[in-house]
Parts: structure tokens; sequence; C-alpha cells
């Protein structure tokens, strides 16, 4: 009975690798070629920003289509105890693999609509790049190689720097070395002519790794419960203090996108689920849920319209879109997680759910 119990737990491993990669890999591409083939449809005459950059919109324009929240859908999924069900293992780890690209994506498209002249400084403005492609091949080589390089390196990296005998900060305050951390990775990348964004990710990513102690937990929770009761209320203050909604609120365009991003990314989560051969309601399940676009789309709308790659109105519906999509993941959510939970309990998966009783224990 143990060895049978033992090679179901190892069967289901590997089903829960290779749905996470399936649904991973369809979730990204094939959104993100949705959203690329819309605005060529579309054309870029109504959303483009002052920087006049027409490569930096599409890409902008595919990514709003295909990111996923992590931050929202994981805080949804703690709220309703789902975090230890292999459903959100799952939809974190696939959303972390599809943003880990969507950032670099994010980095080369902010990198578009720089200049070699004025503000630019560092190892940017050292080459004298010029030229688009130029410019395109120098953002997409140097976003690459610094997060390939934070994966590899960041977590020996900054283990090396905690137990440093001098590294008295990191002795008296974690939490203050792990905030000097992020903003020395943050000024990295801006020296590399990055979003300063795309250097606190990879800070974070060789944070997470490093080490899994109480103490070490204990700390990023004070850092997170810093985060939650004053960075982000103040963020979000700043992004609604932005927000148009009687000039520059498009109602038509905002539907019509809503639908059609909530469409290509479900369908595509689905099909990536279902060819991994999970059930219908599974496949359903992890399609909704990874419709939260959340934060990311909102810093995503953000970073795009800070740097001139959008106009307010796409700007405005971005963050609509990643406001309406969270709300609808979590309200699913919060009908199924009964239902969700009570597989996890068992052990099994999750059966395809009979009809009228959906949501039910």
């Amino acid at each position: 009975m143990f060895a049978a119990g033992a090679e179901m737990r190892r069967l289901l491993q590997r089903n829960t690798v290779r749905t996470v990669g399936l649904i991973a890999r369809f979730g990204m591409v094939l959104p993100f070629a949705a959203g690329l083939g819309l605005v060529t449809v579309l054309g870029v005459k109504e959303f483009i920003g002052p920087a006049g950059n027409h490569t930096a919109l599409v890409l902008v324009f595919g990514m709003a289509a295909a990111v996923t929240s992590i931050p929202v859908i994981s805080r949804i999924m703690h709220d309703l105890d789902l975090l230890p069900t292999r459903f959100a293992r799952m939809v974190l780890s696939a959303a972390v693999v599809e943003d880990i690209v969507l950032y670099v994506v994010l980095a080369v498209a902010v990198g578009l609509v720089q200049t070699s002249h004025s503000t630019a400084f560092g190892l940017f403005a050292v080459l004298s790049v010029h030229s688009i492609l130029q410019n395109s091949v120098y953002h997409t080589i140097v976003a690459v190689v610094f997060l390939a390089a934070a994966l590899l390196f960041g977590d020996r990296t900054y283990k090396a720097l905690t137990g440093w005998r001098v590294n008295v900060l990191a002795q008296r305050s974690p939490v203050a070395w792990q905030l000097l951390w992020m903003l020395a990775l943050s000024a990295a990348a801006l020296a590399l002519d990055l979003v300063p964004l795309y250097g606190a990710f990879a800070a974070g990513i060789a944070v997470a790794v490093t080490d899994d102690s109480l103490a070490v937990r204990l700390d990023r929770n004070a850092l997170a419960g810093i985060s939650f009761g004053f960075f982000i209320p103040v963020y979000f203050a700043l992004i609604g203090i932005q927000l148009d909604l009687i000039h520059h609120f498009n109602v038509v365009f905002f539907a019509g996108f809503l639908l059609f991003a909530c469409a290509a990314k479900a369908a595509s989560v689905y099909l990536g689920a279902q060819l991994s051969r999970e059930n219908r309601f599974l496949s359903w399940s992890l399609a909704v849920a990874m419709n939260a676009r959340g934060g990311p789309g909102i810093v995503l709308a953000s970073t795009a319209y800070a740097a001139g790659i959008i106009n307010e109105t796409f700007f405005v519906s971005l963050v609509m879109l990643s406001v309406v999509t969270s709300l609808l993941a979590e309200s699913y959510l919060e009908h199924v997680a009964p239902r969700l939970g009570a597989a996890a309990r068992q052990g099994e998966q999750v059966s395809d759910p009979i009809p009228g009783e959906l949501g039910t224990a």
C-alpha cells in the first residue's frame, strides 16, 4: 500500500511538471501572438505614445494579453487556503516562468524608446548605440544576460555577502540589508539602461532561493508587511491619480479588449492543460486563475506609459484590464475553493464536476 501511494505521488509530480511546462508555453506564446495579430489589424495610431516607437507598442500589446499576476493570485489562494494544493503549485510555477520571460520583453520594449543622447548613461552611452537595430540587439542581449547572471550567481553572491563578517547591516537588520540588495541590483540594471524594476525582480529571485530557514522567512514576512502596508498602497495611489476615466476611458474598446485578452489567455491555458491530460474542471480552473493580471499588468501599464510607449487611453484600459481580470479570478476561485481544497486533502486530482454541483465539496 505504501509503495502504491509513493508511486502515485511520483506520477502526480511528473504530471504536474508536464502540465506546468505546457500551460506556461501555451499560456504565454499563444496570447502574445494573438496580441500581435490584433494590434496589426487595429493599427497603432490610436494607442501609440509620445515616443512614437511602433515596435515597442506592439511588444506591450502582446504582453498585455499574456501577462499573469503572481502576487494577486497567490494572495487569493492564500486567503482561500489553496496554497498547499497541487493546483496552486501549477498556477504559481507557470506564472513565474511567464513573468520571467515577459519582464525580459518589457526591458527590451523600454530600451527601444531610449536614445543614446541626453539622459543616456552607463554602458549604453559608452557603446554609443544609435540605430534601432543596434538598440534592439543591445537590450535583448543585456536583458537576457542580466537575468541569467541573477539566476546562476545571484543566490550565491547574496549568501556570501550576507555571511560576510564586515556586513554589519545584514547582522543587525536583515530587512534593511534586503532593501539595500534590491536597490543595488536596481542601480545595476539602470546602469545597463534596463528598467530598474527589472533589477528589483532579479534581486527578489536571488533572495528567494538563498535560504528557507525560519529566521529568513520571518525577515521576508516583515519586508512583505512593510511593502503591503506602505509601498504598494502608495504605488497604487499614484497610479489612481493618473487615471482619467472621464476623458480617456474608451468603454467600447475596453470591453472588446477585455473579451479578447481573456479569451486568448483562457483558451491557451486550457489547451495546454488538456494536452497534459488534466480533467476539464481543473483545466478550466487553471485558465481562469492565470487570467488574473493584477500587479504585473499595472506595472506593465505604468512602465510603458512613463516611457512614452503607449498613450493615456491605452494606459487606462490596461489598468482596468488588470483590475477586472483579478476580480473575476477571485470570484471564480472563491466559488470552487471547497472542491479544490477537498481534492487536495484527499491527495487526488480533481474530478470533473457533476452538472449543477460546481463549487460544492
